[in-house]
Formats: C-alpha cells, structure tokens, sequence
C-alpha cells in the first residue's frame, strides 16, 4: 500500500507541476491565461514592489533550500527517500502558483515596446524557442527522475534507479545549464517590457545566478574532477567549448 500511494502521490504531483507551469509560460508570454504578468488592476507602487519581491523571494529560498544535498540528506529522515523529489515538486508547484496568483501587475513605464511586425515576430519566435529547449534539456537528463516520476515508479515496481553517472548529452556538450538558458530566453523575450516584466525577470535572473552556484557546488562534490574539467571547458549560459574534448 506504501509502495501505491507514493506511485499515487507521485503522480499528482507530476500533473500538479506541469499544470502550473503550463499556466507559467502562458503568464509570463501574456498569452492563453485570463491572468497574465501585465493584466488585472495595478497595485499602488509600493505595495506592487513589495508583494512581488516577497513572492520572488519566497519561491527562491524554498526552491534553492530544498534543492540543496545538506537538506535532501536532513529532510529524507522523516520523508520517505522515494517522495523527496515529488514533495519537492509540490512545495515549487504551490509556491509558483502563488506567485501567479498574487502578482502585481507594474504596467508603466514601459521599458521598450517592439512595433515592427518582424521584429515582434522574431521576439516572440525567441520566447517559444527558449521554453523549447528548457523541456528538452529536461528530457536530455532524465525528465521523469527531475520531477520525482521515476522514483516512484521504481519503488511501485521493486526495481532500482541506476546511480548518478556524469554525462553531457547534445546540449550539454555546448552549454552546462541549457535548461536554465531557456528560462532566460523565456524571461527575457518579449515585445513588450513593463517595468513588472522587467522585475519578474530581473529577479529570475539573479536566482538563475545564485543557483548555478550552489548547483555546481554540489555537482564538483558528486562528481569531482570530472564536473571541474566540464566545466573548464563549457560555458556556463553562452554556448561554447574549448578545443580540447569534453569526456
């Protein structure tokens, strides 16, 4: 029965994840969803730059915590070691939904408006083009294992994941975190920047950053000289590698 509900739970959690973040893509390209980044009535200024640096913050702390190896190995004392990764997901998935949720709109003043057709045309090909290559960098490394999916399936079946092995498939021969460049790319194109837009990526910005930093962190504790050497040799978001071949 333990072994059904962890399928169960992970599951739902799965589905609640990527529920809210098809609803994410849609609020931040201002598109589909009946709430959007730059919809619904403005705030007075101050309350907008508070709430949305709180919610910012909030999701940034949980996300970055939790993510951290020091919390997985404390926390999956109490939580069994085949849900850490869904309960994961949902403590994101509801921080995120109430980042949506409880938004502010800043409208005004616009930081640049796009008007040729082509151009816009172009902007927005970008914005498509980065949440693109986000899924599949995820499939590229184990899309179902990063959002808890197979762990649960492993233990449902009685069979094992197999241990953590270094690996740099497609994109990750040319960049180290092309999942991350494409929550840039998704950020950060749109034909029309407002000043909330431009907090909302601003602040995604810096969190990208400061995570990378704990992230390969631990990646050089799990992987060890092999992560350096990768790491010498790719870029860490602009696309490059060095002549010598990365292994």
């Amino acid at each position: 029965m333990g072994a059904l509900f962890s399928f169960v739970y992970g599951l739902a959690a799965y589905a609640f994840f990527f529920g809210t973040f098809a609803y994410a893509i849609g609020f931040i390209g201002n598109v589909f969803v009946p709430k959007s980044i730059d919809t619904g009535t403005p705030a007075p200024l101050a309350e907008a730059l508070i709430v949305n640096v709180a919610l910012l913050g909030l999701f940034a702390v949980q996300h970055s915590g939790m993510a951290r190896r020091s919390f997985k190995r404390w926390w999956t004392q109490t939580v069994p070691p085949a849900v850490e990764r869904s309960t994961f997901v949902i403590a994101s998935s509801l921080l995120l939904a109430l980042l949506l949720w409880q938004w502010r709109p800043i409208p005004e003043p616009v930081i640049w408006s796009i008007e040729n057709v082509a151009a816009r045309q172009a902007v927005v090909a970008v914005f498509w083009l980065g949440w693109a290559v986000l899924l599949t960098s995820s499939f590229l490394i184990n899309h179902f294992e990063l959002f808890g999916v197979s762990q649960v399936v492993a233990r449902l079946t009685g069979s094992e994941l197999p241990k953590p092995e270094f690996r740099a498939p497609l994109l990750y021969r040319y960049v180290r975190h092309p999942l991350y460049l494409g929550f840039l790319l998704g950020f950060w194109a749109t034909p029309v920047m407002t000043a909330g837009h431009l907090l909302f990526a601003a602040g995604c910005t810096a969190y990208i950053l400061i995570g990378i930093w704990f992230e390969e962190r631990d990646l050089i504790a799990q992987f060890g000289e092999k992560y350096r050497r990768y790491r010498n040799q790719v870029g860490m978001l602009v696309p490059w590698r060095s002549a010598e071949r990365t292994r």
